[in-house]
């Protein structure tokens, strides 16, 4: 069974302990700036204020989000029908899906009164150490310097050709088979929605500690560490109106939502969440 899959169906098992908020609104993000992960993501809003964020800078998406080419209607839909795309659809589909099952992790989370606590840093608790084999997933920038600092040497596997090449202290391959000689890895919650997780996984089969990081990253955990994800890293909103505001025009978020970290022996697992709300 694939990671959507197992997704969806955690989500369903929540859904039958009682009746599921409606979705409220799609926020998203103006043109990309390229500065921060700033324009890189929408969020879903269900009518209890669980929001979930998506990647939308695959291929055309943010801009057919934006076009609303689709003819999407999302306001008063029932999420977890929306989260099915994640499963079977494609481009948009799978985009608003992904984001609607993470606003259901929220309000699980919440409704079971489960909080993920801070994260230690930004780099998924990788700990990097002079002459570790550390390999990125996905060439993202804010995760360079403190890597780079401790003097790591760096391998970073893309899937976009222009991006291949030495660079300052790194290099960047379009070789997935790299990730065989790195000891760590981290990689961004985009690899949930590239269709990339278990291919990466296997050429990660050698690494002690992998960790999933970014603000797309706020799903179930459960499923990510049965195929040996370390850390699961997202962002944690605690102001709802200053976040979406921020997202629509574009701004820095910080202040509006925290850095959380999950790994496998911290966290009670979905058993022990769905019991809680019975």
């Amino acid at each position: 069974m694939t990671f959507a899959a197992e997704y969806l169906a955690q989500l369903t098992a929540f859904a039958a302990t009682g009746p599921l908020p409606r979705v409220r609104a799609l926020h998203l993000p103006p043109e990309p700036s390229g500065e921060d992960n700033k324009g890189e993501f929408c969020a879903l809003e269900l009518d209890d204020g669980s929001l979930g964020l998506s990647y939308v800078l695959l291929g055309d998406t943010l801009a057919r989000l934006r076009k609303g080419a689709d003819g999407f209607d999302l306001a008063g839909a029932d999420p977890l029908e929306v989260a099915r795309g994640y499963v079977d659809g494609q481009a948009i589909r799978k985009t608003l899906g992904f984001a609607a099952a993470n606003a259901l992790t929220r309000c699980l989370f919440d409704r079971a009164g489960y909080v993920p606590p801070d994260a230690g840093d930004s780099i998924g608790g990788i700990a990097p150490q002079r002459d570790d084999r550390i390999g990125m997933i996905g060439l993202f920038k804010p995760l360079l310097g403190r890597i780079l600092e401790s003097g790591a040497r760096l391998t970073v596997v893309e899937l976009k050709e222009e991006l291949a090449g030495a660079a300052d202290g790194y290099v960047v391959t379009l070789d997935a088979d790299a990730l065989l000689d790195c000891a760590k890895v981290v990689a961004t919650g985009t690899l949930l929605l590239n269709d990339t997780l278990d291919r990466m996984l296997v050429n990660c089969r050698n690494a002690r500690w992998f960790a999933m990081v970014g603000p797309s990253a706020g799903c179930l955990p459960d499923a990510l560490f049965a195929r040996r994800v370390t850390l699961l890293g997202g962002s944690w909103v605690i102001d709802r109106r200053g976040f979406v505001e921020a997202l629509k025009a574009g701004e820095k978020r910080s202040e509006c939502a925290r850095k959380f970290a999950i790994t496998k022996g911290w966290y009670p697992g979905m058993d022990a969440l769905l019991r809680r709300l019975q």
